[in-house]
């Protein structure tokens, strides 16, 4: 039987800062911290109470010179965090001192990074298709490795065994970690991959996918399971919650479709006013973060990120 959560009777808040759009949104490893990312050249890191209704305090990360594309929160270190630039760098931050740590300069402009589950390694994609891998401690490429097709959104097993890369060919390519030797290829859209989001429970993993379609993939069998068909544009964002239960998924749509992993089955469309470019899940309530093209009356960015699932008002 499957668990009804009254998705619909939960409010919305709307967080301003940036002075461009938001690209990239992402909650530490305990849920008491989101980070945003934008084109302003910044990133924020923002107090949430999941149950608080004060003001938020924010921390602005400075000194990129380029958008900051992505980014994501060390999983095993509530307060450090990594992101990804157009400026070619990559950069860990403290998030309490708001104080840059460590700085690569890598060959390309940043637009993918990802933590290893264990939080000793980052693995960076360039748009030159270009994958880095770097020690966290010394923060030195361990690995580079360039493509000769798309490469876009990539992701670890949660046992750090496994690195998959989704690209433009409409597969996911399965590597070996730590070697990277590539062990299978997943023929799983009839167009490019542009996302994926690993089950933090560990059975599967979905890939959204230009062809508008979300896959869920049985991690074990490297089977795909079932297809969510709720989007029509091309999926550029989705996440699973904290429980593996429901997965988001996001795209050109003017929604956001909340949908029951089990059955595939939509319980909750939270409406957005433009493309959404990150959706991400609490990893300890149902609080789902999301931030994309919005615009305000005189079409200029807003810069603003929401997060759906406050009980009160």
């Amino acid at each position: 039987m499957e668990q009804s959560i009254p998705f619909k009777s939960l409010h919305i808040r709307e967080f301003q800062g940036h002075k461009k759009k938001v690209h990239s949104v992402a909650w530490n490893c305990i849920g008491t911290k989101l980070a945003s990312g934008s084109v302003d050249q910044t990133a924020r890191i923002w107090h949430i109470e999941p149950h608080g209704h004060g003001k938020v305090k924010d921390i602005e990360l400075k000194g990129h010179t380029d958008s900051v594309d992505q980014l994501c929160w060390d999983p095993k270190h509530s307060d450090l965090i990594a992101t990804a630039s157009g400026d070619k760098t990559v950069r860990l931050w403290d998030a309490r001192s708001g104080k840059c740590s460590q700085l690569a300069e890598l060959s390309g402009e940043n637009i993918n990074i990802t933590y290893k589950p264990d939080g000793t390694h980052v693995a960076v994609g360039n748009r030159d298709d270009e994958l880095t891998i770097l020690d966290v401690r010394k923060f030195k490429p361990l690995h580079k490795r360039k493509f000769n097709y798309e490469v876009n959104e990539i992701a670890w097993n949660m046992t750090g065994d496994m690195f998959f890369l989704t690209t433009g060919n409409g597969t996911v390519e399965v590597l070996d970690y730590p070697s990277l030797r590539a062990v299978d290829t997943l023929m799983a859209h009839t167009a490019g991959c542009y996302c994926i989001a690993i089950d933090p429970l560990g059975r599967y993993f979905a890939v959204g996918s230009a062809d508008s379609l979300v896959s869920l993939w049985d991690i074990s069998e490297m089977l795909c399971v079932r297809t969510f068909t709720k989007l029509e544009w091309p999926v550029r964002t989705i996440s699973f919650n904290h429980t593996g239960e429901y997965i988001a998924l996001a795209s050109e749509d003017l929604f956001i479709d909340i949908s029951v992993v089990s059955s595939g089955r939509s319980v909750h469309q939270i409406p957005c006013r433009a493309a959404m470019n990150s959706v991400e899940w609490n990893p300890k309530h149902n609080l789902l973060a999301y931030a994309g093209d919005d615009k305000n009356k005189y079409q200029a960015d807003e810069g603003v990120f929401r997060i759906y699932g406050f009980e009160g008002a």
